[in-house]
């Protein structure tokens, strides 16, 4: 399911604190999440699909980047979120 501006917001609030904080760590890597679900769905029926094969490994690299950020500042809201979202290093 491709993310709407209502999912958007939910995703904001849940993981922000708020609708209107959405450049905190967590919920940029929420969010990442959330598309990187939408697209590995998409690429596992359109397999001959590069440009968003691309599009998913860098995503993927800019959600481990915030994860490896968070990892250094604040090791508690680290494992809050891999447990929250149940990702993985």
């Amino acid at each position: 399911m491709k993310l709407n501006q209502e999912g958007k917001t939910e995703i904001f609030k849940k993981f922000g604190g708020s609708a209107k904080n959405t450049g905190s760590s967590e919920a940029q890597i929420a969010l990442f999440t959330q598309r990187i679900a939408f697209m590995t769905d998409h690429l596992q029926t359109f397999k001959k699909d590069h440009s968003t094969e691309r599009s998913l490994i860098r995503l993927v690299g800019k959600r481990r980047s915030l994860l490896d950020y968070l990892h250094k500042t604040d090791i508690e809201r680290y494992r809050k979120i891999i447990a929250d979202l149940n990702i993985r290093k």
